[in-house]
Formats: structure tokens, sequence, C-alpha cells
């Protein structure tokens, strides 16, 4: 058999991390003069790789529309300068965080609304004029500023250090540090308060940046609650088209399938019924006939209630029910699962997340078997960082796939966002299909 090669590399996979724990209030105020230091140590960096970001970002910015009517090279510009400002936002996220504490949501890249060319376009307009991502970079404008007056301080109590020490050797009148001169015997104690107020002032810089970073970076209550609305939300509206898909799919299959098949089965009993008597073997012929026909209805039957609740999920876990149904496949399947066994309990808390990427791995398998004329189907699984289930199903047909209301990967897609995970689609004319699903694990 040959087969297409795809090109696919999977993700290494990361440790879950479990959450730490909440310690109380006294250790956190016990802990401020360190996390003070740090901070004054994160600017002053910030100060000295700051002016090297800006002059970096505005030469794209400029270079995009310099170049923007030149074969379109500016627009490409302009793109990378989009990824290029995600990219520092994403570090500002989560040195704030690291720094503070404050339990934030890693920044993530807008996904695409709909597959193809033009939803990366609008997946990049939107991630253009996220708020929270320019919110991040003001954050970051600010923390470079106020890093480049953490170093201008420094250098300024390293003077006036000096200043204090200056009458030791024997001068009568030391130099100050704005070209004016000061008297050997006041040198001590302006040098002194110098270096003081210099110390101060950083100090002052860390908590106005702990209080700026609060302001702009952490989400408001109001949002939070607002955005929590709006997942919720979400996530009843795909549970009930799921639903509703779901309850269309057992109807249909129900009423071309396993109904006409019974009814057969009644006709063909009731032909037998009447020449049991005139004509025995005929009636032998037919029941048997029946017989066949009801052990082909249960066999339906099994299969649309596997459809509905796989067993073999609750009693052995998801990889042993995905080796089930890539025996049960009709093209072959590489599966690749590495799922990291975790504590007592763990599995049961992830069930929902395992039955979403389950049903999600097999009506792609379905519909690459009925629609892609693929030759091979890979089907990847991974646990990823924070307990989120990942799984990627790549086949090489002929591509094509869209996602169509109430068929097989609209009901997959609300599937996935009832579950609180998220849904790729890429299926170009010719191949290869991939579809992309993660879902998180209740807490």
């Amino acid at each position: 058999m040959t087969t297409n090669p795809m090109s696919f590399t999977p993700p290494p996979t990361a440790p879950t991390t479990p959450p730490a724990p909440a310690g109380p209030v006294a250790p956190a105020r016990a802990k401020t003069p360190l996390r003070i230091f740090l901070t004054i140590l994160e600017l002053a960096a910030l100060g000295v790789v700051g002016s090297a970001v800006f002059a970096a970002l505005a030469g794209l910015f400029a270079a995009g529309l310099g170049l923007a009517l030149v074969f379109g090279i500016g627009l490409v510009i302009l793109v990378g300068l989009v990824y290029a400002m995600y990219g520092v936002a994403w570090f500002e996220v989560v040195r704030a965080d690291g720094l503070y504490r404050l339990g934030l949501t890693r920044l993530a890249f807008r996904p695409q609304a709909r597959p193809g060319f033009g939803g990366w376009i609008a997946a990049l307009g939107r991630q253009a004029i996220d708020g929270r991502m320019w919110r991040a970079l003001v954050n970051f404008v600010l923390a470079c500023i106020a890093g480049t007056m953490v170093l201008r301080l420094f250098w300024m109590g390293i003077w006036w250090a000096m200043i204090a020490w200056a009458p030791l050797t024997g001068a009568e009148s030391v130099a100050g540090p704005w070209g004016g001169s000061l008297t050997g015997a006041w040198a001590p104690v302006l040098g002194i308060l110098g270096a003081a107020a210099s110390a101060a002032g950083m100090i002052g810089l860390a908590l106005l940046h702990r209080v700026l970073t609060r302001a702009l970076v952490s989400p408001s209550r109001a949002a939070a609650l607002t955005e929590q609305v709006r997942t919720t939300s979400a996530q009843r509206e795909g549970a009930v088209r799921a639903a509703d898909v779901e309850r269309t799919r057992i109807e249909r299959d129900l009423h071309d399938g396993v109904q006409p098949r019974l009814v057969s089965v009644g006709m063909t009993l009731g032909l037998a019924q009447q020449k049991i008597d005139s004509d025995p073997a005929a009636a032998k012929a037919l029941i048997d006939e029946a017989h066949t026909s009801t052990k082909a209805a249960i066999t339906e039957l099994r299969q649309l209630a596997r459809g509905i609740h796989a067993s073999v999920l609750d009693d052995r876990g998801l990889d042993a029910a995905l080796s089930a149904l890539a025996s049960r496949s009709h093209i072959p399947v590489v599966l690749d699962v590495r799922l990291e066994p975790g504590v007592t309990g763990a599995r049961a808390a992830c069930r929902d997340a395992e039955a979403a990427v389950y049903f999600a791995i097999a009506e792609s398998l379905t519909n690459a078997a009925k629609h892609s004329r693929a030759s091979e189907c890979r089907v990847v699984v991974r646990r990823r960082e924070g307990g989120q289930l990942w799984a990627r199903v790549e086949d090489n047909g002929m591509g094509g796939a869209q996602v169509q209301p109430g068929g097989g990967l609209d009901g997959i897609s609300n599937r996935v966002l009832a579950a609180g995970g998220t849904f790729r689609l890429d299926s170009p004319q010719g191949g290869p299909t991939s579809l992309e699903v993660t879902v998180p694990c209740a807490s």
C-alpha cells in the first residue's frame, strides 16, 4: 500500500503542573522586600533592552508602511509586526505573572473562526486590535521607561556614595553631580542623603510598577465576570447545538437503518407463518433470513449505542478506547497516544474531556472513511500543560472538508465548545486534512 507522506511533528510532551496552593497573607508580606528587589532588577534589565525592542518594532512599522505598495512586501512586514507585538505582549504577561503571582492566563493568539486564508486574515486582524495585547504592550513600555529611570537613579546613588567618602582623601571641596561643588564638611551628609534618596526613588518606581501592572495586565473583576458569562453562554449554546445534532443523527440512523430492517424481519416472519403448514422448507428459509436480519439489526443497534456512549472509555480509559476505535476503522490508522498517568481520581475529573476528544476522533475517522478517499490516518493525543487534552487527526485524502450545519464536523465543534475547548480545521483542496481539538480537564 502506497501512502502520501504527511508532514507532522508531534509536540513535546509537557508535564502537568498542579496549581500552587494559596498561602496565607503573612508570608506574602514577608517576601515583599525580596519582591521589590527582584522588581528593581527586572526594571533595570528592561531599561537596557527596551530601546532595542522599541527600535526593532518601530523599524518594522516604518518598513511596512514604506514598502506597502512595493509588490506587497510591506504587508508581509506588517504581518510580522503583529506577530512581533504579540510575542512582546506574551512575554510581558508571563513576566508580570512570574514576578507578582497574579494568576494570569497566558496570552493566546486569536483562533481562526473559519478555515482557509480568509479565516487566517480575519484572526490576524482581530489580534491586531486585541485590547489585552495592547494593554500588555503599554505596560511593557512603561516598565522600560521606569527601567531607564532606575538605571539613572542607580548611577546617581553610586555618585552620592562616592561623594560621601570623598572627604577621607583630604579634599576641601568635592565636585557635585550637576557640575557644582560641595565643601568637604557637608559632603558626607549630602552624600548619604543623596544615596538614600536614590534608593527611595528606585523603591518608589518598583512600587509604582506593581500598581500599574495590576491595573493594566490583570483583568478587572467586571471584565473577568463578563468573559466568564460569555464563555458560559458559548458553552451552553454549543451543548444545545451538539445535543440537537446528536438527536438528529440518532433519528436518522434509526429511521434509515434499524427501523427498516426490523420491519423487514416482521414481514419475513409473517410470510414464514403463512407457509409453515403448506411449505415448511420455504418457511424455514424465511425464518433463517429473519434470524440473519435480526443479528444485523442487533449489530446496528450496538454500533448506534457505541456512538452515544463508549463503555470502554469508562472501563479502560482513552488509550484503550482509541485503540479499539482504530481497529474498527475502514482505513489504516497510525495511533500515537501519550498520556501521563495521574493520581487516583484524576481520570474521573477528565471524563468529560476524554469523551469529547474520543467522539471528535471517532467522527473524524468516519468522515475520512466516507469522504476523503484517504489511504491512511494519523491520530496524535497528548496531555498538555495545565491538564489539557490535545488531539490531532490528519489524513492524506483529497481535502476540501468544510463545517456544514448539522454535519459531522459541526457536531465535533459543538461538542468541543460545550466542553470548554477549541476546534481548528485545516483542509485545503488536494489535502491533507488536519483537525485539532484542545479540551481542558475539569478540576
